[in-house]
């Protein structure tokens, strides 16, 4: 199992997860925003979300005290794609919603630093 992992961080392909939180590259990212139309949750702060954000994402700050209770207002049947800027606060994100009862939630993997590296659209 250690080694799949590995791979899938490694080549940038979704690693899946049993409890609803799928990690996933670009490319799958891409795809699901420009086909399936999920919802963006950007985890970033204002600041972060401000210097430059997928089109049409919404932000939720990580870091805000009412975080847990804007992630509970959400539709938990609906997939939801999110990121921050690497990885690390979308993967507790994801973990965390996976816990509140969401069905299937989208974290790209390398964040938004991926994102711009692969020169995919950005707004501001």
């Amino acid at each position: 199992m250690v080694a799949v992992i590995s791979f899938a961080a490694l080549t940038g392909q979704a690693a899946d997860s049993k409890d609803g939180h799928k990690r996933v590259g670009v490319d799958e990212f891409f795809e699901l925003w420009t086909k399936e139309k999920h919802t963006v949750l950007d985890v970033r702060t204002p600041a972060e979300f401000a210097e430059g954000h997928i089109p049409g994402a919404k932000n939720i700050d990580f870091y805000a005290k009412d975080f847990a209770e804007r992630l509970g207002k959400l539709d938990k049947s609906k997939p939801y794609l999110m990121h921050c800027r690497s990885g690390g606060r979308s993967g507790k994100a994801g973990a965390m919603m996976s816990k509140m009862g969401f069905k299937l939630v989208y974290d790209l993997a390398p964040g938004m630093n991926g994102w711009r590296k692969a020169k995919k659209p950005i707004e501001k």
